[in-house]
């Protein structure tokens, strides 16, 4: 069954968040790359997010970024059985921690292919992007791109958590899409996105004289949704997370009793 919602379903903001997050970073270069081949590719990108939340009750930061370019290797050791008998010796500790859960970052890179230059760099903005120091590492990356000639798609389908900063308030909207092109910085283009209509078709530069790529984020949200089958995954008996207006409540009760689907509690 298809979503519901004739734009972005708010239910994938809950726990389906990080696996819909890799799917549709999938789904924008399988979109892609056809328009823009053989001139251009689109690649996916990954970095870490080191994510802790209880440590950060004790005031250490919440999260880490870091990519995959080195890697430690164990090396196997032999111990001796006095070392073993030693080491099974230890105080009981006061408290434990969770370990930090590295948690996987998909972007999509537009590349020439010739100079493997990139070209457009589209970002799906993730909670750990949006909070804490997570929030502090992904601006500071940021800005470092916009030093750049590289174009920059950003795309905000998360309710909460800060937003891009801009100079100028954008209409209110539950979701954004930004798009800073490098010849027209410090100027964005700035697309809002909702759940109750279809979501933009937004343009994905490339360099003249090649036309812009055309993203349409509602068929590849679509597609995802279809592949997977969230609705099967999905409790649309309660209101979907992050908390939201009685307004917008009342809608999506409305909605799914509308198309069949049980119908969320208000609250």
């Amino acid at each position: 069954m298809p979503s519901p919602f004739p734009g972005m379903d708010p239910y994938l903001e809950g726990e389906s968040f990080q696996e819909s997050h890799e799917r549709l970073a999938h789904q924008i270069s399988v979109e892609l790359m056809p328009q823009i081949r053989p001139r251009y590719v689109a690649l996916l990108a990954k970095r870490y997010v080191l994510d802790c939340p209880a440590v950060s009750l004790f005031g250490a930061p919440e999260q880490r970024v870091f990519h995959p370019d080195v890697h430690v290797v164990e090396r196997q050791v032999k111990e001796s059985r006095e070392s073993v008998a030693a080491a099974l010796a230890v105080d009981e500790p006061s408290v434990s921690l969770p370990s930090a859960l590295e948690t996987p970052q998909l972007s999509v890179e537009s590349r020439d292919v010739a100079e493997r230059r990139l070209v457009t760099l589209i970002e799906i903005l993730s909670p750990a992007s949006k909070y804490g120091a997570g929030y502090d590492e992904y601006q500071r990356r940021r800005l470092e791109l916009l030093k750049t000639e590289t174009h920059l798609l950003e795309i905000d389908l998360l309710r909460q958590g800060a937003r891009i900063a801009l100079h100028g308030t954008p209409p209110p909207a539950p979701y954004y899409v930004y798009l800073s092109r490098f010849e027209r910085r410090p100027y964005t283009d700035v697309w809002c996105a909702f759940f109750d209509k279809r979501l933009p078709r937004v343009p994905v530069p490339l360099p003249p004289p090649d036309a812009d790529a055309v993203l349409d984020l509602q068929h590849a949200v679509d597609a995802c949704f279809a592949l997977v089958g969230y609705d099967v995954l999905i409790n649309y008996t309660q209101p979907p997370p992050p908390a939201m207006s009685a307004a917008d409540l009342a809608w999506i009760e409305e909605r799914l009793r509308a198309t069949g689907v049980r119908p969320a509690t208000t609250v």
